[in-house]
């Protein structure tokens, strides 16, 4: 017993794990990748909106500057001023905020699908464990991502120090030129070396989901007898599947019985086998086998034959085929026509003669 408590889980998990797992919460995701992404978008969505949005504040600031001498301060105008401009602003940044959430709840889907559970901030005493802990801190999930973040750090140190170095000579220029110019410049600058940036980071994040899918496989494999514990839970026990799987051969047999009086001939091999075949041409395209048996259940159906008068021929080849090649409600093959056919036309021939 001790020894299956410590096998190996070195079986992939079982559907019924991998959704017992959907549901305590715990599935392959990545927020690296999330912020990743939301970095990128956002920086787009400034590079290519900015323009605009500079614009506007421009004309903001030049209108209430030369309104400013005509304005009533009151309370009554300046929350309508302020209303006014806040609805603007939220008119050109509703639908760039529209995109990024909706693009941070599909990374979200894309990752996990479409999940809806309270269970991973249920409180757990597990957490205050000082040993688990430890444990986890000491883990190679936290190797990961202490190297992970490390190398995140240097790269984005990097790229930053390329970008500065590269743009050294705008730098020197820009002293010369007008403050829209000199604000122009750094704000271009500054989305380029964050779109750099983001770029890193994304490439990043997708080596961190991918580290995030294979822990997430090795966390919920199993062992063999996990699985055999999950078959048993499912199904039920050994000895109950074999009870059921008895029943319902018994009840099967019993119903095979039952149809050996309506057979038009049993072909016996002849005390191993026996085989009952039934023949309407009106409606059966060819013979079928209503009951098939060996050593006690064989006997059985002779037995039941004989009680009902239905013709019994030894035939040892043909019960033989018939025994491995039919099954019981299934037709005669296609090969055996012509010895069945014989076998039948014995037994009319009989019946005429009795007659």
């Amino acid at each position: 017993m001790a020894e299956e408590q410590f096998q190996e889980r070195t079986e992939k998990a079982t559907p019924r794990r991998r959704q017992k797992a959907r549901e305590e919460g715990r599935v392959a995701r990545s927020q690296e990748l999330n912020s990743a992404v939301m970095l990128c978008l956002g920086a787009l969505t400034l590079y290519f909106v900015g323009p605009l949005l500079i614009d506007q504040l421009e004309r903001f600031m030049v209108f209430s500057f030369a309104e400013a001498p005509n304005m009533q301060v009151t309370t009554d105008s300046l929350v309508a001023f302020f209303s006014s401009k806040i609805l603007t602003f939220f008119a050109m940044m509703g639908p760039v905020m529209i995109i990024l959430a909706l693009t941070a709840y599909g990374v979200n889907v894309l990752q996990v699908g479409i999940l809806f559970t309270g269970k991973p901030i249920e409180p757990k005493l597990d957490k205050l464990n000082f040993a688990n802990g430890i444990k986890r801190l000491f883990s190679t999930r936290s190797l990961f991502i202490l190297v992970r973040d490390v190398i995140k750090l240097a790269l984005i140190a990097f790229v930053g120090y390329k970008v500065v170095v590269s743009q050294l000579d705008t730098f020197y220029m820009l002293s010369d030129n007008s403050v829209p110019v000199f604000a122009g410049t750094m704000g271009k600058i500054a989305l380029t070396t964050t779109l750099k940036i983001g770029a890193v980071i994304l490439i990043l994040a997708l080596f961190d989901y991918a580290f995030q899918k294979y822990d997430y496989e090795k966390n919920i494999r199993m062992s063999k007898q996990d699985i055999r514990d999950e078959s048993k839970d499912t199904d039920g026990s050994p000895e109950t599947k074999m009870r059921i799987r008895r029943m319902q051969r018994e009840m099967s047999r019993k119903r095979m019985m039952q149809e050996i009086p309506d057979a038009d001939v049993v072909i016996t091999n002849p005390t191993h086998l026996a085989v009952a075949l039934k023949y309407k041409p009106d409606y059966m395209d060819a013979p079928m086998v209503i009951a098939k048996g060996q050593r006690l259940v064989a006997q059985r159906i002779k037995e039941i034959a004989k009680d009902a008068g239905v013709p019994i021929v030894e035939n040892k080849p043909l019960a033989r085929a018939l025994f491995e090649l039919c099954d019981v409600g299934s037709y005669v093959p296609a090969k055996l026509y012509r010895a069945v056919a014989e076998v039948l036309a014995y037994v009319y021939r009989l019946q005429e003669a009795k007659v």
